[in-house]
């Protein structure tokens, strides 16, 4: 049975991202995978690493909460809202805090690139954005997807990882967001 971790990384307790994760999960619990569901909303811990990689800064239960399940999952999601061109800043603080060296990526001496720790794992991203996609990609370049698809989880090990992208929210409509949800259903349903 394949399994499956959900992360929501919108601060916000009720929004879009939260029900697009919660669609995807349940396309994936009827598919029978197992599911572990969770909202960053809904834990608490310091989103900052205080000495870089120079010390050893333990994790709060929250956060060994969820670098264990990424340990255990095959398939990692990770839903979240552009702000500013990049992710909200408790999503980039838990990356911060966790995908630390030794578990998320480790360098050899003499090597340029490092090995990735998580590889056997694949993933997929979902994200919302007001400004329509063709902007973000055209005019903006994407940064927040890139950022999370090629200098987080592809430099961790994570293949393959797969984008889908909503917007304009802003001007969205409940039909439309209702399509997005199904959308996000049916990936669930096919684990992918």
């Amino acid at each position: 049975m394949k399994r499956i971790l959900v992360l929501n990384g919108n601060p916000k307790e009720q929004s879009l991202c939260r029900a697009l994760a919660e669609s995807y999960a349940q396309g994936a619990r009827d598919a029978g995978c197992h599911l572990d569901v969770i909202h960053l909303s809904d834990y608490k811990f310091d989103p900052v690493l205080k000495s870089g990689y120079e010390s050893k800064q333990s994790l709060e239960d929250s956060l060994q909460n969820i670098k264990e399940k990424i340990q255990q999952s095959d398939h990692v999601v990770i839903v979240y809202p552009v702000w500013w061109g990049s992710v909200p800043a408790g999503l980039k603080g838990m990356l911060d805090r966790i995908f630390l060296p030794g578990f998320a990526f480790k360098y050899e001496k003499g090597d340029l690139l490092p090995q990735r720790l998580l590889k056997g794992r694949t993933a997929r991203i979902i994200v919302t954005m007001d400004t329509p996609i063709w902007y973000y990609k055209l005019i903006y370049g994407a940064p927040a997807t890139k950022m999370m698809k090629k200098t987080v989880l592809e430099f961790c090990g994570f293949n393959p990882v797969k984008v889908t992208e909503f917007g304009a929210v802003l001007n969205s409509s409940e039909s439309q967001r209702q399509k997005w949800l199904a959308k996000v259903n049916k990936q669930g349903a096919m684990a992918i």
